[in-house]
């Protein structure tokens, strides 16, 4: 929630939104969110995480929606611009601009790196807690000047080069699909793509990224898409919201990681 200085005035006005409906449609309520959160932003400049500009621009989308005469409609435009966007941007990051990525160094030093990732690194890629360890121990650098003795490759079993690859290149085109399908015009049956591609990124990616907040905006912002009488669809984003919440709070690859160990 960031510092202190903002978190106590974050929670206060979004708990009115929640009490109160006259403050939940009010334009006031969601500018006043969108300036707190980038006081957030500025206060933890240059680290905060990257769903936090994503937050504030969502607020300020939603305060510009509120003032419209169809409010609902401006605010399913700036949704579908919001997460296309986004997720474009993501796209030309990993695929034009990051050469660390598209080679798959990115994911094979973050999954033995990451102690977020050693459960499902251990589940999906096959290395045991030993080959972890010395994984991790073989990618420390060195003192200036040193040199290793046994300068040896660390042999990495093959699921766990074909984790890193499937990561790396499926992120990839889920994001360039989810871009597409955002930011190109689409009628009719066409539309359901935006929700089925959404839906899937979240519900795989946070299963494994722990940044369940980056889900539950990305699926809140999908909700926004919905039309009135998709009461379907919008149960699918609430079972996908609960489902991230499980993630985040349920070490799951771990109790599988435990039980197959006693298998």
């Amino acid at each position: 929630m960031g510092h202190w200085s903002v978190r106590a005035m974050t929670l206060v006005l979004a708990g009115l939104t929640l009490v109160f409906p006259r403050v939940l449609r009010a334009p006031a309520a969601w500018y006043g969110l969108a300036l707190l959160i980038s006081i957030r932003i500025i206060a933890d400049w240059p680290v905060p995480d990257n769903h936090i500009y994503l937050l504030a621009y969502w607020c300020l989308a939603l305060a510009l929606a509120l003032g419209a005469r169809d409010a609902d409609r401006v605010l399913m435009r700036s949704s579908c611009l919001l997460i296309g966007f986004a997720f474009l941007m993501a796209f030309v990051w990993k695929a034009a601009l990051s050469p660390d990525y598209l080679d798959g160094r990115f994911f094979q030093v973050t999954l033995i790196t990451d102690p977020r990732f050693e459960n499902a690194t251990k589940l999906l890629g096959g290395l045991t807690a030993q080959q972890l360890d010395q994984s991790r121990q073989h990618l420390q650098p060195l003192p200036e000047g040193a040199e290793l003795l046994d300068d040896s490759e660390f042999d990495e079993p093959q699921a766990f080069k074909r984790l890193a690859s499937v990561s790396t290149w499926g992120l990839l085109i889920v994001e360039g699909l989810i871009a597409f399908v955002f930011l190109v015009p689409l009628r009719g049956r066409g539309v359901a793509l935006r929700h089925i591609f959404l839906l899937l990124f979240c519900v795989v990616t946070y299963a494994f990224a722990p940044v369940a907040g980056f889900g539950w905006l990305l699926l809140t912002m999908g909700v926004a898409l919905c039309e009135p009488g998709h009461r379907w669809l919008r149960s699918g984003y609430v079972a996908a919201w609960c489902l991230v919440l499980l993630y985040d709070e349920v070490p799951w690859s771990w109790l599988m990681v435990k039980w197959l160990a006693k298998a």
